[in-house]
Order: structure tokens, then C-alpha cells, then sequence
């Protein structure tokens, strides 16, 4: 009974143990930053403090009484610290501002320090587990190896549940304090638990247990493996077999890892999923030795070779991971409600291709251990010395495996290292276990093992970086095979390809056919920007805070990508210095390969590339800056979501000069309604000041102005505008006039804060957004902001927009020739409700233009530009503004009423405002048919969601 409770508390202790690792690793990304370094560093500390906790608590364990005591006060003082922990973290983090550091390298160095203060003591607590709870209830050697094997399985076994709880629900649902005060509850009352039993078992066996060695017919193992009693020479093969299947399968997860975000798209999801696949498959491997009847003899050697074989197939075919998990994805398409369904039989994927290989490394342990019992007494002590050495082989596979040797060697070379390891681990056992020149056994087998590993093929890098997760549906040839497959839709020419420690980064080349080339830069499978393609967008990054400083001398880029950004600022007269802080080694050696496109930037003089995570860069920097830009758009993207935050935004809108501006790249596109309105309201919580204004397609750009007056001068505006250096970069993205310009305004000055937006606010220790970005980014649409027509945004808009004013500037009506250059714009840049609703409102004033029927032939006749106008809508939203009058266009008023308030809410424009009148109208002649009033009051309350406050404008009667 004892047992079993034990068992089931170490469950609940291995989930909480896991849980504090995702929720540590967060926080402490605000003092270490989220690149790769601070990962590694968060994990080696948490990986080194657990060794040290083995090691440490195996020598506690010999020969103490009450151990299940000692153990519940170390669960106890887990769950205490972790209720510190918040309060901890904050004076440590005040601690690292304050300390002076004479370089990046130093303050890093001190800050690991700092964070070894918050998870050293933990973590070493942690350790106590497996060689405590070993010592106190294994009954006898012959029941050591099983018993032990149990609480190995069992702890990892709550771990898995951890990880997926963590990953999936637990973090977005409670945040960072939530979680550690869930798992510090855990703790505690399984503190108490332990408590309980040491008292119940005290009372049942007074005396403690026979310390004796175990007598021959209690240990049926042959006497050369029990070798290693008192007056022997030291074992060093197991402790090398420990650490070197450590250091081999963390090697093999931190790569694993990489292929999942390559092939199912670099999400919190992703990480969640791979991570829970490795540490069930652990659990079942112990589970599997603990089920055993008896060890067999060479069952150590058996399962280590094994796991080379399997590694062997797997490396075989990693490559095909994008294409398979196309295949996948293309089952479920874009339907919201498949997103679990989804993830449920990705995770039952990957459990089927890597789970044999991960279990046979989960059974490592428990036979290495079997082969080392001693004495009763000195279970614990064997335990958490094998433990020690593998958690410190683990500590060498992250630093190393994941990320060291990634400065030099691809992930697939990593790969090969790791099965080395492998190798290395099963010849030391043959060296051990055969009897008949074992030295020459060992050595041929490893030699020939490792001479083969290295004759393995290399890893495709066009399959790699594909990035077929974007693509929800079949394609042609989806389900005829990776071969065929990738024949027909691999077009594009790699000119650079590099896996670095933080991402695999992949430089894409095609040829247009009139010559012109076209460069994309992809992380981890996915598309971040192209040259020239999205110069638009990006180039306008850098322009638009340009127009609206007083004197743009300093800025501040997060993220190199093509260097567009970076390039067109340094090309500012005014502009002394453009400091660029890029997280990826990988695309600071790839930016020459852009400089055709970029001005250059890489070889600028103005411009300085600095490697390290933009948040702390951004918080050591000194000086002000007038522009801040950060380039990241993708906050699905695991990192990503920390530049949307509270925190970050505040650090960023302080170190803005007193007229600076921050601009935040985000796009509508692979979002929904509820991330958009996240990422809104927490930068205008954040800035007092926001509009937002569109680049090419659904990217849009987030401003955050700290001088509000300087913001709203168009006349200034203008003249920054025409300034030759900015003239040049507005022209460089096909942008030739100041209208132009002025139609990729989209919500005018105050709009955003006068919008009802719902929902949470996102920050470092409630972090929702990834969780919500990456459901949007499963269904694949777009999102929309409803609720900027309500009264108070609409008249705003319609007082703050260049574009009204500008129109007001000239008598309230714009030349005909600028009507064209603002639609056209508008239809360019593939911006439906622009692009339609200004050539409604041209068709309204206008409706025997001359000019506008040219350039409807013209748009028709244009693919690029007839995709984003909607020629079926323009009547019913030209009636919006009056045309024609108010009367139904077909069917009974109610109809017109509903559709004309729908597309009045979907088709707003801030630069050509609807009427309020028109709608007014529709619903009070509907209200005045005695036939059709009920059905319309009805009609009504069911438009509440779209109407917004435009219900109440109705009711009072308002114009």
C-alpha cells in the first residue's frame, strides 16, 4: 500500500517538476533573453542542479532512517520556493540592471549567475527523488532493479502529463505565477503526504531494515556483474555508458526538435509535443525493465546496439519530415474544431517514428543501474550517481548538441554525433560484458559503426526548408510519395543554407522570366521576407517612423531579414547610426546575399549588426533612439510573441527620444479576430498614441508615437515626404505621389483607442498570445478588427485621416487623376476594402467618369489588380454614400437593411467614411412597416455584432 502511494506521489511530483522547468525557462527569457544561449544556459542550470541533487542525495540516502520524511521536507521546500519565486525573480532582475557590465559578454555571464540563484536550489531538490525513494522502500536486490525502475517511470511518466499541460493549456490559461502556484501546491501537499507515510511506516516497523549484504540466492546475477562491492576497482564503463546516452539522446531531442518546427511549423505547440513524446517513451522504457521477470544477462548490450539500429532508420529518412506532415495536415485542412484532433494524431506520428528509439533509451538507465546493485544500503547511492553522470552527459548533449556545435556543423552532422555517442556507449558494454577478447570485439564493432555513420547521406536542405506546414490542403501529387512529391514542387535554387544554434535559416533564390532575381530569406521552413518582392513592406518599415520624427538620427531594427529595413535607413541624410540587433548567427552570415537589393546595408557604414535577443539588447543599450522597427511578425512563432508583450513594448516606448516613433510589423493574414484584437489592445496600452497604417497585402504596420501633435501635421507630413532622401525610398516602394502614401493609412490617429477592443492583455507573465496566434495560424484565415465604424472611432477617423483631410485641404473633392493613383494603389497592394470602397465612393461622385471606366478596364484586364477588387459590391456600397438614393436594391427593405449593415461594418473606410444617415434611413423605414416591424427590432438584436454602438446611433437618431 505504501508502495503504490508512493509510486502515484511521485507521478504528481515528476508533473510538477516539468511544469516548473516551461514556466522557469519563460520567465527567465526576461533576463536572458529568448535566443538559443539563454535556452541552453536555462537548461544546463536546471540539468546541472539536478545532477548534483542525484549525486548529493545518493550519499544522503545510505544508511539514514526516515528517508520518506527527509523526502517530504525537500517536496516541502520545492513548493515554498516556487511561492518565492515571483518576488526572487524581481529583485534578481532590479540586481542585473543595476550591476554594472564592461561588455555583453560579461553581463550575460552575470546574469547566468544570477539565474543560478533562482533554479540552483530547486533543481538540486529535485534531484532527491530517484535515490531516496530507491533507498527507502526497495525490500532486496532481487526487487531493487524493479522497484526502481517504477519510480523512474513514474516520475518521467508525470513529466510527460507536465509537458503537454504546460505546453498546451496550463501557461495561456493561468499564466506564469498561476502555474508555479499550481505546481508549488503540488508540492507541498505532497510534502505532507511523504510526512504521513514515514510516520504510518515508523509506527508498522519501528526498527529499520537488515543492512546486510544480500545473500547469493537473493541476487541471481552472476558474480562478475556484482563486482563492484567494497575492495574493488572502481566501475568507470557505466558512469561513461550513463553519460554518453545522456548526452546522446538530449543531442538527439534538441535536433528532433528543429525537424518538428521545420515540419509541423516552429510553434509552443511543436516544442510541447516532441519533448512529451521523448519523456513518455522514457517512461515506458522503465516501465518495460520494471515488468521484466528477470534482467536477461546481456540485456544492456542489447538495447544499446538496438538503439543505434533504430537511430540509423530514423536518420535514414528525416528528411521526409516536412512532406509526411503535409500529408498529415492536408487531412484536417483549416477547420478550427481539427486543431486538437490534429495535434493528437501529429503527437501519435511521432510517438510511432521516434518512440522505439526513445524507449530503448528510457530503458538504459534502470539495466545500468540493475548491473550495479550492491548492498541494500547502498541503492540510493549507486542511483543517484548513475543519474548524476547521465543528467550531466544531457547538460553536455544541450550545450554541445544543442548549441555549440551548431556554430560548425549542420543539424544532420549534429546527428550523426549523437549516434557516435551511441556507439561509443555500446562498445564500452561489449568491452564489459564479452569474455573472448573483448578489446578486439569492441574496437571493430565501433570502428566499423562509426566508419558507416559517416558514409550516411546528408540531409536534403530544399526538403527541409519547404515549408509545407503553411499549406493546409493537398496538393498535386500530395499522396504519391516524398519523391514524386517534391519533383513537382521544389522550383526554387538554395544559394545559402545553415543550421545555427537558434534556427535553420535557408536563402531561396528564383529568376523572373524578364531576369530579375528574386531572394527569400526562410527560418526554419518558413518565409520571414523577400527582395524585392516585399520591399514594400519593408521599406516602409523604415520611411513611415522616418516621416513623422522631427529628425531621424537614431534608430534601433529588430530583426536583419533582407536588411531592406536597415538599408533604407542608413540611406537617411539625417541618420548618424542604425543598430540592428539580430537573434540568428545564420542571417548575419547570410546578409551579403541581399545587398543587391538593399542599398548595400551589410557593407553600410551607419549600420551595425548586433547578435543577441532584441529585448535585452534593447534594455542595455545606451542612449535614445527616434525610431524603433521590429521586423518579426509571425507571433505564433515560439520567441516571436515576447516582442508583442507589455514588458517589451514599455522597455521600447522608454527608450524612444521625446518625438520617436515604434513601428511593429503584424498581418492580418494566418490570424483571427481574437489574436489581432490582443496584439492591438496591448500596444495601445502600452502607447497613448497609435495608427496603423498597411504595407503590401494583410501586413500591416502598428505605429506608437510618443508626440501626438507632430503625428496629426499633414502639412509637415507633406514636406517630409517630398525630402529628396525620403522621396527616393517611397519611390524605391512604388509609391510616386503623396496620396499614395497617404491611402496605406488605415485606422487614422486615436481609432484604435476609441475601439471597443475585448480579450486579454499580453505580457511576459501571462503569456496568451503564442497559444491563441498559433490556433489562428492552424485555420489559416484572416483576421478583422470589428467595431472601428462605432461613433466615437468613426469620427475620429474621419477628423485624424491624412487622407479625408487631405481631400477637405482641396474643396472636399479630389482630382480624378488622383482618384486613379489612389485606387490603383490601393488594388496593388492587394487591399480589398481599400481598393473597393474608394472606387465605390469615386462611382457615387462620379457615376459618368470617364477616367473611372478606364481604369475599371484596366483593373479587369490586370490579375495583380483585379484580385483585390470586388465589382459586384461597388453598387450596393456606393449606395452607402447616397447614390441613387436610399431605396432597396432587391427583395423587401429588411434584406437591404441586414446586407447594407453588414458591408457597412465589413467595408468601412476611415479615408471615404460612410454616411451614417444612409443606414439610418434603411432601418427607420423598415421600423414604419407595420408588416415587417417586429421582424425588423429582431433583425437588429441579431446584429448587435456588428452594429456595435451603431444600434444606439440608431435609436437616439443620430446623424
Amino acid at each position: 500500500m505504501t508502495r503504490g502511494l508512493v509510486l502515484l506521489l511521485t507521478v504528481v511530483t515528476g508533473f510538477s517538476g516539468l511544469v516548473y522547468e516551461v514556466a522557469w525557462q519563460k520567465i527567465l527569457a526576461t533576463l536572458l533573453g529568448s535566443h538559443s544561449e539563454s535556452t541552453a544556459a536555462v537548461l544546463g542550470l536546471f540539468l546541472g542542479g539536478l545532477a548534483l541533487g542525484y549525486a548529493g542525495f545518493g550519499r544522503v540516502s545510505q544508511r539514514r532512517p526516515h528517508l520518506l520524511a527527509i523526502y517530504g521536507g525537500v517536496e516541502a521546500s520545492i513548493g515554498i520556493w516556487a511561492l518565492l519565486f515571483p518576488w526572487l525573480f524581481q529583485g534578481v532582475l532590479s540586481l542585473s540592471l543595476a550591476l554594472p557590465a564592461t561588455s555583453p559578454g560579461l553581463g550575460f555571464v552575470q546574469d547566468i549567475l544570477l539565474s543560478a540563484l533562482l533554479i540552483g536550489p530547486p533543481s538540486v531538490l529535485m534531484g532527491a527523488t530517484i535515490p531516496l525513494l530507491t533507498q527507502a522502500l526497495a525490500r532486496s536486490l532481487a526487487d531493487a532493479t524493479r522497484f526502481h525502475a517504477f519510480v523512474y517511470a513514474c516520475n518521467t511518466l508525470g513529466a510527460f502529463g507536465g509537458a503537454l499541460a504546460a505546453g498546451f493549456w496550463l501557461v495561456p490559461a493561468l499564466g506564469l505565477v498561476g502555474v508555479l502556484r499550481l505546481a508549488a501546491t503540488l508540492n507541498l501537499l505532497a510534502g505532507a503526504a511523504f510526512f504521513a507515510l514515514d510516520w504510518h511506516s515508523s509506527r508498522r516497523m519501528p526498527q529499520p531494515p537488515p543492512q546486510e549484504p544480500a545473500s547469493p540466492q537473493a541476487s541471481p546475477e552472476p558474480a562478475e556483474i556484482r563486482q563492484t562491492g567494497q575492495g574493488s576497482r572502481p566501475d568507470l564503463i557505466s558512469p561513461a555508458v550513463a553519460l554518453l546516452i545522456g548526452f546522446a539522446m538530449m543531442t538527439v531531442q534538441t535536433v528532433l526538435i528543429r525537424l518538428g518546427g521545420m515540419a509541423f511549423g516552429s510553434s509552443q505547440f511543436t516544442f510541447s509535443m516532441v519533448v512529451a513524446v521523448f519523456v513518455l517513451c522514457i517512461a515506458l522504457g522503465s516501465f518495460g525493465v520494471s515488468a521484466l521477470p528477470r534482467v536477461p544477462r546481456h540485456g544492456l548490450l542489447v538495447v544499446l546496439w538496438g538503439l543505434v539500429g533504430l537511430l540509423a532508420l530514423l536518420y535514414l529518412r528525416a528528411d521526409e519530415a516536412p512532406y509526411w506532415a503535409h500529408v498529415l495536415r492536408s487531412l484536417f485542412q483549416h477547420h478550427a474544431a481539427a486543431f486538437y484532433p490534429y495535434h493528437v494524431s501529429a503527437f501519435a506520428a511521432v510517438l510511432v517514428i521516434v518512440g522505439p528509439a526513445a524507449v530503448l533509451s528510457g530503458a538504459t538507465l534502470p539495466l545500468i543501474f540493475h548491473d550495479l546493485r550492491r548492498q541494500v544500503g547502498e541503492l540510493g547511492d549507486v542511483a543517484g550517481g548513475i543519474y548524476s553522470w547521465n543528467t550531466i552527459g544531457s547538460l553536455l548533449g544541450a550545450l554541445l548538441g544543442g548549441y555549440a556545435l551548431l556554430f560548425w556543423l549542420d543539424i544532420h552532422q549534429i546527428f550523426r554525433v549523437a549516434m557516435g555517442a551511441v556507439v561509443l556507449a555500446a562498445a564500452l558494454i561489449v568491452l564489459r560484458t564479452v569474455r573472448t577478447h573483448p578489446a578486439i570485439w569492441a574496437i571493430g564493432l565501433a570502428a566499423n559503426s562509426l566508419a558507416a555513420i559517416a558514409l550516411l547521406p546528408a540531409w536534403s536542405p530544399e526538403r527541409l526548408s519547404m515549408g509545407l506546414f503553411r499549406w493546409r490542403n493537398p496538393l498535386e501529387r500530395t499522396f504519391e510519395g516524398a519523391d514524386l512529391f517534391y519533383s513537382q514542387h521544389d522550383k526554387t535554387r538554395i544559394v545559402f543554407y545553415k543550421d545555427g544554434p537558434t534556427a535553420s535559416i535557408a536563402v531561396k533564390q528564383l529568376t523572373a522570366p524578364d531576369g530579375q532575381i528574386h531572394r527569400s530569406i526562410f527560418t526554419n521552413g518558413k518565409s520571414d521576407s523577400a527582395a524585392p518582392t516585399d520591399y514594400s513592406t519593408t521599406g516602409m518599415l523604415a520611411l513611415l517612423p522616418a516621416l513623422f520624427v522631427e529628425k531621424a538620427e537614431r534608430a534601433f531594427v529588430i530583426g536583419y531579414g533582407t536588411g531592406v529595413t536597415a538599408g533604407e535607413l542608413a540611406e537617411l541624410s539625417s541618420i548618424r547610426e542604425v543598430l540592428v540587433a539580430e537573434i540568428s548567427s545564420s542571417v548575419i552570415d547570410a546578409a551579403p546575399l541581399f545587398d543587391f537589393a538593399n542599398r548595400n546595408a551589410s557593407k553600410a557604414e551607419k549600420v551595425t549588426i548586433v547578435s543577441g535577443d532584441a529585448y535585452r539588447t534593447l534594455l542595455r543599450m545606451d542612449g535614445k533612439f527616434d525610431i524603433i522597427t521590429s521586423e518579426p511578425s509571425n507571433p505564433w512563432v515560439a520567441g516571436v510573441e515576447m516582442l508583442y508583450s507589455r514588458e517589451f513594448l514599455e522597455a521600447a516606448r522608454d527608450r524612444l527620444s521625446p518625438g520617436g516613433v515604434h513601428v511593429q510589423w503584424f498581418h492580418a493574414y494566418e490570424t483571427d479576430d481574437t489574436t489581432m484584437a490582443m496584439v492591438l489592445r496591448t500596444y495601445a496600452d502600452v502607447f497613448e498614441h497609435v495608427s496603423v497604417w498597411f504595407g503590401e497585402g494583410a501586413d500591416l504596420l502598428l505605429l506608437g508615437f510618443r508626440d501626438p501633435d507632430r503625428a496629426l501635421d499633414l502639412d509637415r507630413l507633406e514636406r517630409r515626404a517630398a525630402q529628396p532622401d525620403i522621396a527616393a525610398g517611397l519611390r524605391r516602394c512604388s509609391i510616386d505621389s503623396f496620396p499614395e502614401l497617404l491611402v496605406h493609412e488605415w485606422l487614422p490617429f486615436g481609432v484604435v483607442h476609441a475601439t471597443a477592443l475585448t480579450g486579454e492583455l499580453h505580457t511576459l507573465l501571462h503569456p496568451r498570445l503564442s497559444y491563441h496566434a498559433a490556433r489562428a495560424f492552424f485555420t489559416g484565415r484572416t483576421g478583422r478588427l470589428n467595431g472601428t465604424a462605432g461613433l466615437d472611432a468613426a469620427n475620429l477617423g474621419a477628423r485624424n485621416s491624412f487622407l479625408v483631410r487631405y481631400r477637405e485641404r482641396r474643396g472636399g473633392r479630389l482630382p480624378e487623376e488622383v482618384r486613379v493613383a489612389l485606387v490603383r494603389e490601393a488594388c496593388r497592394q492587394k487591399q480589398t476594402i481599400s481598393c473597393t470602397t474608394l472606387f465605390a465612393h469615386w462611382s457615387a461622385d462620379s457615376p459618368d467618369s470617364g477616367l473611372r471606366r478606364g481604369l475599371e478596364r484596366e483593373i479587369r484586364a490586370d490579375p495583380d489588380l483585379a484580385g483585390a477588387m470586388r465589382f459586384n459590391l461597388v453598387p450596393a456600397l456606393a449606395r452607402l454614400y447616397g447614390a441613387n438614393g436610399t431605396a432597396p436594391e432587391s427583395g423587401d427593405v429588411l434584406e437591404t437593411a441586414t446586407r447594407a449593415t453588414r458591408l457597412y461594418i465589413q467595408y468601412y473606410l476611415h479615408a471615404a467614411p460612410f454616411p451614417r444617415r444612409t443606414l439610418m434611413d434603411l432601418w427607420t423605414r423598415c421600423d414604419a412597416d407595420p408588416k415587417l416591424r417586429e421582424r425588423c427590432r429582431k433583425a437588429r438584436t441579431q446584429l448587435e455584432e456588428f452594429l456595435g454602438d451603431l444600434e444606439l446611433d440608431l435609436a437616439q437618431g443620430r446623424s
